[in-house]
């Protein structure tokens, strides 16, 4: 039996999962992340993107996170973010729209706030295009 990690990931709707995994990636602050069971306890921001968990199979379940906190203990690794999906549920169709209506309206914003606004918009409509890619990689092998 292989050593395993708590999971939980958390947003503002509601837990999305929790269970035990084998290792966790996630896109951190500082970069991509791989956290292993008795991984030394730390904590940081997650940038919009993909957080992977991989279970004792070796398959592997994708969420998408429009940011949030990472937090790992020893035993426990735990994600609190805004908007957590599960990657099969995200609506590519809609992520290429909202990419789109970002990109718009950052080409015409003049207002820092509102250029602001567009761009982290941009920002979590590229991270989940990024994750269906991904996830069709995987199905793909």
């Amino acid at each position: 039996m292989a050593m395993t990690v708590r999971v939980d990931i958390v947003s503002a709707e509601g837990a999305i999962h929790s269970g035990p995994a084998t290792m966790v990636y996630a896109t951190a602050e500082m970069g991509e992340v791989g956290i292993a069971p008795r991984h030394t306890a730390f904590i940081s921001r997650l940038k919009p993107g993909d957080v992977r968990v991989e279970n004792e199979q070796g398959e592997q379940e994708h969420f998408y996170v429009s940011g949030g906190m990472l937090e790992v203990q020893p035993n426990v690794v735990t994600v609190l973010a805004d908007t957590a999906i599960r990657a099969r549920d995200l609506d590519e169709a809609a992520a290429l729209e909202a990419k789109r209506r970002a990109e718009d309206a950052l080409a015409g914003q003049t207002a820092k706030f509102e250029y602001a606004k567009a761009q982290v918009e941009l920002a979590e409509a590229v991270a989940q295009l990024r994750a269906i890619e991904k996830l069709r990689k995987m199905k793909g092998r």
